[in-house]
């Protein structure tokens, strides 16, 4: 018999993770954790395979932490996944719009749902994550008080759905990255993103220099983010999504110009690219 995948998560059952390992690994088996630190730990130390960790969403923006966490774990990007998110209003069974006063839900789920909240003159309690927030509904048993979940985790804990697709944008998607302990790059000639990290020199002009090999090669950024290192206002971390395969030669000569005005340059993954990358990048050629 085959052992079942066990794929590490951040927060309870029913939380988009979870909706996002069921679609993406029909089979695999959740393993909730309390924070992305946990979840990491969990696939270094091989309690779990994989893990499957929010990395952006395209209303709420990136997931802060990740950025952070992802270069010390050792851990290695193989894959994405994008998520379409539909949230719920939950409640206690005979709860109603009316009888509510407070919502509870991830951070990210309540910036996602503003318009709902205004509307209904909701107060809005942040909590660690949206699964945990509907069993945190569930067990007080107030009435007057809501989650913002998925109808997954309505089903988990109990609860009705008092109003569904709360969410303001149509669009509302989180981007997924799967990551393992071992890395596993795709074959060259297939759609692929990679991913690394780097540190400019401390120059003049640094970063657009370094930025200007991936100009004169043809190469696609499709991310580019600066983060703060150690508390230090002058030193800083990028960190860059791009469409090619490093054995690609237009990427193995923009990432030679990168390392010539760099300090580090370190690759976090590569991995296939997702359908729906791939679709958006067609209908833009187009």
């Amino acid at each position: 018999m085959t052992k079942k995948l066990k794929i590490a998560l951040q927060g309870e059952l029913g939380a988009n993770s979870h909706i996002a390992i069921a679609e993406a690994y029909p089979n695999a088996e959740p393993l909730p954790c309390a924070t992305f630190e946990d979840a990491l730990a969990a696939i270094s130390s091989g309690e779990a395979d994989l893990g499957m960790i929010p990395i952006e969403n395209s209303v709420a923006g990136r997931v802060a932490d990740i950025h952070h966490l992802m270069p010390d774990s050792g851990l290695h990007i193989i894959g994405e996944h994008f998520e379409r998110v539909n949230h719920h209003l939950l409640a206690l069974p005979g709860a109603t719009l009316a009888t509510i006063r407070t919502v509870r839900s991830h951070v990210h789920a309540l910036s996602q749902c503003r318009k709902l909240i205004r509307s209904l003159g909701l107060d809005p309690v942040v909590a660690a994550d949206t699964a945990g927030a509907a069993a945190e509904v569930a067990e007080r048993g107030d009435p007057t008080v809501a989650a913002i979940a998925s109808e997954l985790a309505g089903q988990i804990y109990g609860l009705v759905s008092l109003k569904e697709n709360i969410e303001d944008a149509e669009h509302n998607t989180t981007r997924f990255l799967i990551m393992s302990r071992e890395p596993k790059r795709p074959p060259r000639g297939t759609p692929t993103v990679t991913t690394f990290l780097f540190r400019v020199r401390n120059v003049p002009a640094a970063l657009y220099k370094a930025m200007g090999g991936f100009a004169t090669n043809g190469v696609n950024m499709t991310k580019l983010e600066s983060y703060m290192l150690g508390g230090a206002f002058a030193a800083t971390q990028f960190y860059a999504d791009v469409e090619a395969h490093p054995e690609d030669r237009p990427l193995v000569l923009a990432l030679e110009e990168l390392a010539f005005f760099s300090r580090e340059v370190k690759i976090l993954g590569v991995y296939p690219a997702h359908p729906l990358r791939i679709a958006a990048s067609a209908r833009d050629a187009d």
